[in-house]
């Protein structure tokens, strides 16, 4: 498998290295992607649950944030 690309730019030479991402770059490349699919299906289940909030209440989000006072 290949793994991601890392550019190294160096200003002072103007030198541009292209390499495939070291162990520990690519360890952590690898936790970072499992970390942002757990906030987004945290976020996708937050939303499934407001919605089925909503429509057990009979309300529309507008109505909701009136109730509650918000803008």
């Amino acid at each position: 498998m290949t793994r991601p690309i890392v550019r190294i730019h160096d200003l002072a030479t103007d030198e541009v290295i292209d390499r495939e991402m070291n162990d520990a770059e690519f360890a952590q490349y690898e936790a970072d992607q499992a970390a942002a699919l757990e906030r987004a299906a945290a976020e996708a289940a937050k939303a499934v649950q407001k919605e089925e909030l909503l429509q057990r209440l009979g309300i529309t989000e507008e109505e909701a944030q009136l109730l509650l006072g918000g803008n």
